[in-house]
């Protein structure tokens, strides 16, 4: 949510913020709602005023005239708010000043990339045709028992899925290599280690909301008879953990990691990635959440981004960095960069994380603040990145470490927790 007293000083840059993010919100609209919100407070409070005076005198038929006018303002106020309040909840947030203006992804701009793309003296295969040779994706049976964009995953592709997890627990956790990162990629931030959380997976409409990520509800599983949404990634319930809280400056920054389900109908996708694991319904991430100073926020996201890179370093999977432009950006969003992975089955790089840098614009809903050494308050910032997302790490490993054999390597980093340095036909 963005201050109203931004918005009406400057009406233009939200304008224009807008038509970035391709958001229709008449923002004309909101600043007379809001001035109309004001004009009804004032003169309420001037009628509480004289009924007030009127107890004092003992003037019951003045006071009885007053509270009639009382209902009336406070109903008018009502209805203002009722059209106020889910305007303003639509304005998206600015982006940044280095987030380039553009229509759609494909206006993104490339910041660098890493590693190199294998020559492998043979036709590289897709995850799925590895996968189904392997016996360790099936996706026929899972579509006999779920439907479609579902998957079982078998036998040593779901040690890896655990692997992964705890590859990313062990960085994140550990001070000493979160400082390498820290230092290799030239960033002045906090080494302050994540805490593990297990989150609930399901999240309250009203919660939901704050988080300004229900929308789009076409994406989301809801469960009526519960009142509750299932959770479309971890942050939806890691980023309200201090709703309606003011934290202490010492405890910035506050950052969380979890490994959960996540669940999205990918209502808008008709058509589109159908065949293997890339798109499913339900698929399993490792996600980072930080609460930071709002001088912190942007560099807090430049960890993330580092941590990200660290992670596919480590793998030895090749990847750019992608700087989204503004009419790819959620609303939340200021500033959105994706790292994608080399999918040299597919011949493309595709999106395997994602970072999110929020400003104040979640914390003004859920009431999350810091408390300053000088005694004031503010909202605090939030972030929230993907460490890995399983199942499109899993096709890039499959995908850049196959065989000629049809037999997969696997990556060293993850030997130690597969017990296992290659992946073979399933018996």
């Amino acid at each position: 949510m963005i201050d109203i007293n931004l918005i009406r000083e400057n009406p233009d840059l939200f304008k224009k913020a807008c038509v970035s993010k391709n958001a229709k919100v008449d923002i004309d609209r909101v600043i007379f709602l809001d001035s109309e919100r004001r004009r009804v407070q004032q003169e309420l409070d001037g009628v509480n005023a004289e009924r007030k005076e009127a107890g004092k005198n003992r003037d019951v038929e003045k006071g009885k005239a007053l509270k009639e006018s009382a209902a009336l303002l406070e109903a008018e106020t009502l209805e203002i708010e009722e059209e106020f309040r889910p305007l303003v909840l639509s304005i998206p947030n600015l982006p940044s000043s280095d987030t380039p203006v553009g229509k759609d992804d494909s206006e993104n701009v490339v910041l660098r990339q890493w590693g190199t793309k294998r020559d492998f003296g043979f036709a590289p295969k897709d995850h799925m045709a590895i996968g189904e040779a392997l016996g360790i994706i099936d996706t026929e049976k899972a579509t006999e028992i779920a439907g479609t964009r579902f998957a079982y995953l078998m036998g040593d592709l779901v040690l890896m899925q655990y692997a992964l997890q705890q590859l990313a627990f062990s960085v994140v956790t550990h001070e000493g290599t979160l400082k390498t990162i820290i230092e290799r990629a030239g960033l002045d931030v906090s080494s302050r280690p994540f805490v593990p959380v297990a989150p609930p997976l399901m999240i309250r409409p009203e919660v939901f909301l704050k988080m300004a990520r229900l929308e789009p509800k076409d994406e989301r599983y809801y469960l009526p008879a519960d009142d509750l949404f299932l959770i479309g990634s971890a942050e939806h319930t890691l980023g309200p953990i201090h709703m309606g809280e003011t934290l202490k400056e010492s405890q910035l920054p506050a950052r969380y990691v979890a490994f959960t389900p996540a669940f999205r109908r990918e209502a808008g996708s008709y058509g589109k990635d159908t065949k293997g694991i890339l798109r499913l319904h339900q698929f399993d991430k490792v996600e980072m959440e930080s609460f930071s100073a709002p001088e912190s926020g942007q560099a807090e996201q430049d960890l993330f981004v580092a941590i990200q890179e660290h992670l596919m370093q480590t793998l030895g999977i090749p990847y750019q960095v992608v700087m989204t432009c503004t009419g790819d950006q959620g609303d939340p969003d200021a500033r959105h960069l994706d790292l994608e992975s080399w999918m040299p089955g597919q011949s493309q790089y595709r999106e395997t994380h994602s970072s999110d840098y929020m400003t104040d614009y979640q914390t003004r809903r859920l009431a999350t603040k810091v408390r300053r050494a000088d005694g004031t308050t503010q909202f605090v910032h939030t972030n929230d990145a993907t460490a890995f997302a399983v199942g499109r790490t899993i096709i890039a490993i499959l995908e850049n470490y196959q065989q000629e054999d049809g037999s997969v390597t696997v990556p060293e980093a993850l030997v130690p927790y597969m017990g296992k340095d290659k992946i073979v036909a399933r018996a």
